[in-house]
């Protein structure tokens, strides 16, 4: 089990605690400082099941800033959110060949 983590975040750490209480102890990636590569990232909305363009945090400045109102490809918000990793809605856990975004944290109780 892994989990795309921003301690920063309550959702994340809440989602975090979550696991933790039903004895899992997933593999930690704080992906702000390790941030996921574009192949990576296919994976994960894959097993999300979304497109790459559902996986962007439409309140952060950065997408404020540089994206909002343009027309990407979905190739292009991958690349987009390598480059901004904090663009990444969190969190996400991985378990195996599914994922859930952790919003609302309860949702990583589909992955126990």
């Amino acid at each position: 089990m892994k989990i795309y983590h921003n301690p920063r975040c309550r959702k994340s750490r809440e989602t975090l605690q979550i696991l933790q209480e039903a004895g899992k102890e997933p593999e930690i990636v704080e992906y702000l400082t390790t941030p996921p590569t574009a192949p990576e990232l296919r994976d994960l909305v894959d097993k999300l099941g979304i497109a790459p363009s559902q996986l962007i945090r439409k309140q952060e400045k950065i997408y404020k800033d540089n994206f909002k109102g343009k027309e990407l490809s979905e190739e292009e918000w991958l690349a987009a959110m390598t480059q901004y990793p904090k663009l990444i809605e969190r969190p996400i856990v991985v378990a195996g060949d599914k994922a859930v975004l952790g919003r609302p944290p309860e949702a990583v109780k589909t992955l126990l």
